[in-house]
């Protein structure tokens, strides 16, 4: 009997012999597959639906990728994916599936340029058909889905843009990826040992890192020629935290490209770094992606809160003026019972009635939960410099506010964007800065933020806040690469939409949070 059929053979006879009180076990670590391919055994661990036992149903199934350094152990151990994906199936979210999380040795989930080590081609020709033949899974593409972190983010996309006859959904997670640009410019020791033994040849320098190999795999490169309409129809949703790195320009850079290339996807942004603790959090959204995908049913959408909060009464809304331009200042519950002074939000931009209502009631909502103490807002229209600079004067002339920078911060969306940002470079101008859906343009961004250092802005913290769809996509992201490249300290969000409608409104809690740390810091 081969090899091969000696370990299907085992692996049949561990699951359905051993005695157990209950069922065979559905979680399995490091399982283990012979590969020809290879040459040695590639191990697995497997996460079954709850009742997978008690029925003779098929499932799709999500091959969950690790990151560099990892094993096939780590989403069970640090993902708790199982856990993740019980609760999920228990609440209704997400249809039952099978996770399998294969053995990714340092390989980044290609074959290597030598090709000695033909990773990619094990994967499948012999991993997938393996693990339709072990287990009750649907045998579809659109029934396959790909989910990793990291070098394991790399992995997922690479396989769905070069097999999408294979897998039909891909979700990677701080994608380990770099642009040419950084590819070049690496250092050589990391170059080597990460990338130049994978896509030749190590030594290499500048262009002469761009082999036809590295063309070949890199995201940059392969899914954009003219024959992309498979690619097109992957179902794909990208996740990286602010805090990264060298991930931040890569994967902020490629998705601008395929927002500019039309390529459909998702791409989020949120609070975090390269950790276990930002990969959990992606989890809740990127499964309901996922089973959607499986179902072939558009994108529920991430979860959101339904938020509802009476409107703020009217004699708490002030109204000023300043020639042909007005104001309207909302002030805090207890102003009038007080001679007390407040930190002061000011917001610029084009905003109906409903939206500052809107702002205004999240604002009351923070503050009775004591999350925020209170804070006077102000909404001014957009306009010329001198007429703002008076707008501003003004209202610090007829409201209690607090003296000092730090007790004011500026916040602009849309066209306001650009003019809060503009206030907010002069140095202690204003304690903190917030751009929401910004209308902002990359050579715009790029000369705003002429001599702007680390050290001019270290008493200015800003939060943008971006949506993932729409034609300031590159505009935002370039604000957010440039800060992060000068270590300017800033949060920075990508959040569900195209900016339209009430999508304003959804970041605004976490920007009402930001802005009263930057009072009280």
């Amino acid at each position: 009997m081969s090899k091969r059929m000696i370990g299907m053979t085992l692996l049949v006879f561990f699951i359905t012999t051993v005695s157990y009180a209950g069922d065979p076990p559905r979680i399995i670590e490091s399982l283990s597959m012979p590969s020809k391919i290879l040459g040695e055994e590639v191990r697995f661990s497997v996460s079954l639906p709850v009742g997978y036992y008690q029925s003779d149903h098929s499932y799709p199934v999500v091959y969950l990728l690790h990151g560099l350094g990892d094993d096939e152990t780590s989403w069970l151990e640090y993902g708790r994916i199982s856990q993740f994906a019980d609760k999920a199936e228990e609440d209704g979210e997400i249809v039952p599936m099978i996770f399998i999380m294969p053995q990714g040795f340092r390989t980044y989930y290609v074959n290597d340029y030598k090709g000695s080590f033909r990773y990619q081609d094990m994967f499948i020709e012999e991993l997938v058909p393996y693990i339709d033949q072990q287990f009750r899974t649907l045998k579809e593409n659109k029934q396959r889905a790909l989910m990793g972190y990291s070098m394991g983010g790399f992995g997922v996309f690479n396989l769905a843009v070069r097999h999408p006859e294979v897998f039909g959904v891909s979700v990677p997670l701080s994608m380990s990826v770099r642009t040419d640009i950084q590819y070049m410019t690496e250092d050589p020791r990391g170059w080597d040992e990460q990338w130049g033994r994978l896509f030749g040849t190590p030594g290499k320098k500048d262009s002469a890192r761009l082999t036809p190999w590295y063309l070949q795999n890199s995201p940059f490169h392969i899914p954009y020629g003219a024959d992309s309409t498979a690619f097109r129809k992957i179902r794909l949703y990208m996740d990286n935290g602010d805090k990264e790195q060298t991930l931040c320009r890569a994967n902020e850079t490629l998705h601008i490209l395929m927002e500019e290339k039309k390529i459909p996807h998702e791409f989020r942004v949120r609070e975090g770094g390269h950790s276990f603790d930002y990969w959990c959090s992606a989890l809740p959204d990127a499964l309901r992606f996922i089973s959607d995908a499986f179902e072939e049913k558009p994108y529920r959408g991430d979860f959101r809160p339904e938020v509802s909060f009476p409107p703020v009464p009217r004699d708490r809304i002030r109204h000023l003026a300043e020639g042909k331009e007005k104001a309207m200042v909302v002030v805090p519950e207890d102003y009038d019972e007080t001679n007390r002074r407040y930190p002061i939000l000011f917001l610029i931009g084009f905003l109906n009635e409903t939206e500052r209502e809107n702002i205004a009631a999240l604002t009351d909502r923070a503050t009775a939960d004591n999350v925020v103490g209170p804070m006077i807002l102000a909404f001014l229209p957009v306009t010329d410099s001198v007429s703002m600079a008076s707008l501003i004067r003004k209202t610090s002339d007829q409201f209690r506010i607090r003296s000092g920078f730090r007790m004011k911060v500026v916040a602009g969306t849309g066209e306001g964007a650009s003019i809060a940002l503009s206030m907010a470079l002069i140095p202690e101008s204003f304690g903190g800065c917030l751009i929401t859906g910004g209308t902002l343009f990359p050579e715009q961004v790029t000369g705003m933020l002429n001599g702007i250092t680390r050290e001019t802005m270290k008493r200015t913290p800003l939060f943008v806040d971006a949506p993932c769809h729409g034609k300031y996509t590159g505009g935002n992201g370039t604000l957010h690469m440039l800060l992060r490249d000068r270590e300017i300290y800033h949060e920075y969000r990508v959040r569900e939409g195209d900016g339209s409608g009430n999508w304003l409104t959804g970041g605004f809690p976490e920007m009402i949070r930001f802005a009263a740390r930057q009072f009280h810091r």
